[in-house]
This record gives structure tokens, C-alpha cells and sequence, in this order.
């Protein structure tokens, strides 16, 4: 996500980067060691698979975890940043996070065969930051309760919204890139990588200044207001959008790029016909939204307080994704009016039958299974494998990925999502 509703974005600062030996000594050695893991022939058959089942031609279906409680996991020391400058560190964090995965989690994951070096781009907010009271319960976990202060109460407070700007800091992008190509020359390729895929999601960010009862309330008492609100919520996206572009700061996600709140997003049908490699326009790429609050009102509010908005952006993307943990089984219906829908999130609150019917082989369905078997006193195994199979059973003709994320805890017991990957790997090979 280019934004977090949270707090403000902070301005990147162009300085040179210089690093110590030691940082480059430990940046090389894991570079190395992610060489030689994307060396295997595996990822070039992982790939197709993902290629085949975005192309509604799924060989089995396919497995990838995301979103994982990283302070729960390090074991051997394998996760403990050891670099000291700030900016190896993060590189450092991205690239242990990757081998220590491929090590214990593969799934079907795919190891790029480069480092990417992300261009350094500067979003400003939508004018609004979130207002909250939080209560944790692990001062090490991320995810906590929070209480969301009210900031849009009236009509007039549409003004508070902002639109975004878009800035690249090319001078820094080109530190970054000099200080990555100088550690890595003789070991692995590095790539300039602009924005892939962006999570486009307006009720995620308006909630956190609406509140939800209040949102939902008004969709009944004060329907004017929040098509106003919504509305410029979308154009500030779409000026954002366009910033992009005209400044020619996206790249691919036909990839192993994650798309909307599922699998990778590899395809044949992007990037379109004619696309110019060194230009890359949301035509050549995957869109997606959501509405998760809208998981309790019915189809005809949903398409009119979400989805008839958000069809200006999804339809400038080549293919699109669609849903994150709202059950959708009752409302396929009007996702069929998003023309170039590909991908659809079918939660664990689906009833499974009917979003099964209700897909058949029109889209793929993005499952996902529940985290909680992470979360109980202890790991039932037989419980995990259940909860697949008997998806799986009813969806085996269906285009199918099994995402699993959301995983807040596994009990400080990291043994559990390796079970849980071999699981999953045992019940989709039968397929």
C-alpha cells in the first residue's frame, strides 16, 4: 500500500548511502544465498502453474501464505538483522524474510532471479490521518485493537479530503541503485522497480474517520452525503493514478507480484498488446478493490455505495481483482458487472456451495482458509488439513488459490505454519 491511513507519510531525505564493510559483507552473503535459490528449475514451474490458473487453466490448485506474525518466527537467530545502517537493514529484513520463507513456508512461492531496488516515491495523504485510542496485548505484534476518534460527522467535511501528489526521488532511487549494484555486481541482477500493484480500497481509509456504525447508518439516513464523500475519495485515486503514469512510475505485476489480497499474478493476458515496455500504463496491469465493511448489507447497496464508483478505476487495469475477508458468495451477481473481473476472494464466511456454483470456471477463486488454526492452545492438524479438503472437495473443477493470511499469532510457535504449509501442499497435490 502506497498510504497507511495511520500516520503521515515522511518525506524521503537524498543522501548518499555508505555503508561498512560488514554491511556489505552480510548483504552479499544473503544475496548469494538468494542466487542460488532462485537458480532452481522450480520457480520456472511454479510460474506456469500461476500463469495456468490465472489463464483459467489451473493444473491443481495453488497454496501461497502472506501477511505472517514475523516477531513470532525467528528461530536460530535466522531473522535478527545484524547490519547497522538503517537502509541495509530494510534491505537486509526483506531479504532473510525471503530465505527464511523459502527455507520453512514455500508453498508455491517464486523467488525472483534480481533484487529489486524500489524506485524511492513520495506519496502525500488524502488530508485525513486516523485518530485512535489502541490497546495491545503483545507490544511486539503490529496488529492491535484500536478505537477510531470520529473526524467525518458532516456533509462539509468532504473538504477535509485531499488530493494526493505524487513525487520520485530520482537522486536517492540512483543512491539506492549505485549502493546495490556495487554489492551485488558479481552475484545477483538488480532491478529498478517502480509501483506494481496498488491497493485501491476507499472504505478501508474512510472508516478509520467515519467509524463503521456511523458509515453504515449513513447509508441509510444520510445516502447523498456518502456518495459525495465516496465519490471524491475515487477521483482523489484516480488523480493519484494519473500521476503515475504521466510520470511513468509503475511496473508489472504479471509476476510474482501479489495481487489484490491473493496469489501472484502471473498471466499471458498482461501486459496488452502493443505495450511499451519502457512506459508501463494500468492498462498492462492487475487493478483490484473491497468493501469489507459492506459484509452485512445487501448486494444492491453494495454495488451502489461501492462497486458503481469504483468501476471508473478497475476498468483502467487490464484485469482485475475483486474482495479481501467479505463474503461474496451472495453477491456475485454484481461483481459480474466488473467487465474485466478475473480474480474473486472467497473468505472462510462463504457458504461454500453456493460461491462455488456461483464462480463455476468464469473466475478464479481466491480461498481463504481460516488463520484461526494458528491461533488455538494447540495446533490440531487434522482440523487444518479438514478445513481444506472439504473446500477443495466441492471447488476441485474450479480455478482455485488457497491464501492464507491474516495470521495475527501462531502462539509463538513457528512450527505450526510449517505444518500447516505441508498440509496444504499434501491436500492440493492429490488434485
Amino acid at each position: 500500500m502506497l498510504h497507511d491511513p495511520s500516520h503521515k507519510p515522511t518525506m524521503p531525505v537524498e543522501k548518499e548511502i555508505v555503508l561498512v564493510q560488514g554491511d556489505k559483507d552480510i548483504l552479499k552473503q544473503l544475496g548469494q544465498e538468494i542466487a542460488e535459490i532462485s537458480a532452481l528449475s522450480v520457480h520456472k514451474e511454479k510460474a506456469e502453474l500461476w500463469q495456468r490458473l490465472n489463464d483459467l487453466e489451473a493444473v491443481r490448485p495453488m497454496v501461497w501464505i502472506n501477511e505472517v506474525p514475523w516477531n513470532e518466527m525467528n528461530i536460530n537467530d535466522e531473522l535478527t538483522l545484524k547490519c547497522q545502517n538503517d537502509w541495509a537493514r530494510d534491505l537486509e529484513d526483506r531479504m532473510r524474510k525471503t530465505i527464511f520463507q523459502w527455507k520453512y513456508f514455500p508453498a508455491d512461492m517464486v523467488v525472483s532471479d534480481f533484487i529489486e531496488c524500489p524506485l524511492v516515491i513520495y506519496g502525500s495523504d488524502f488530508g485525513i490521518v486516523e485518530d485512535v485510542d489502541i490497546v495491545k496485548t503483545d507490544e511486539s505484534n503490529d496488529i492491535y485493537s484500536r478505537h477510531f476518534k470520529i473526524q467525518i460527522k458532516e456533509p462539509q467535511d468532504i473538504e477535509k479530503i485531499k488530493m494526493p501528489t505524487i513525487t520520485h526521488f530520482e537522486k536517492q532511487t540512483e543512491y539506492a541503485y549505485g549502493a546495490m549494484k556495487e554489492i551485488f555486481h558479481d552475484i545477483i541482477d538488480v532491478k529498478k522497480v517502480g509501483q506494481t500493484h496498488i491497493w485501491y480500497t476507499p472504505w478501508d481509509f474512510l472508516i478509520r474517520w467515519w467509524g463503521v456504525e456511523e458509515a453504515i447508518m449513513d447509508l441509510v439516513e444520510r445516502p447523498d452525503m456518502v456518495h459525495s464523500i465516496y465519490e471524491k475519495m475515487v477521483e482523489a485515486w484516480m488523480i493519484e493514478l494519473d500521476q503515475f503514469e504521466q510520470k511513468n512510475l509503475l511496473s508489472l505485476d504479471c509476476n510474482n507480484t501479489r495481487i489484490g489480497s491473493g496469489g501472484y499474478g502471473y498471466t499471458k493476458e498482461l501486459p496488452s498488446n502493443g505495450y511499451n515496455p519502457n512506459y508501463i500504463l494500468a492498462k498492462d496491469m492487475w487493478g483490484c478493490s473491497n468493501a469489507q465493511i459492506f459484509a452485512t448489507v445487501s448486494p444492491s447497496m453494495h454495488y451502489e455505495f461501492a462497486i458503481e464508483h469504483d468501476l471508473k478505476w478497475l476498468k483502467c487495469f487490464g484485469l482485475t481483482y475483486y474482495g479481501c475477508c467479505e463474503p461474496l458468495d451472495k453477491k456475485l451477481h454484481i461483481l459480474r458487472k466488473i467487465k474485466n473481473l478475473r480474480k474473486v476472494s472467497v473468505s472462510p464466511w462463504c457458504d461454500t456451495k453456493i460461491v462455488v456454483e456461483g464462480i463455476g470456471n468464469d473466475y478464479v477463486m481466491s480461498r481463504k482458509p481460516n488463520p484461526a488454526v494458528l491461533a488455538t492452545d494447540s495446533f490440531d492438524e487434522r482440523q487444518a488439513e479438514n478445513d481444506l479438503q472439504e473446500f477443495l472437495d466441492v471447488a476441485k473443477d474450479g480455478n482455485t488459490e488457497l491464501i492464507l493470511k491474516d495470521i495475527s499469532t501462531v502462539r509463538y510457535d513457528p512450527k505450526r505454519l510449517f505444518e500447516w504449509e505441508k498440509i496444504a501442499m499434501k491436500v492440493v497435490n492429490k488434485y
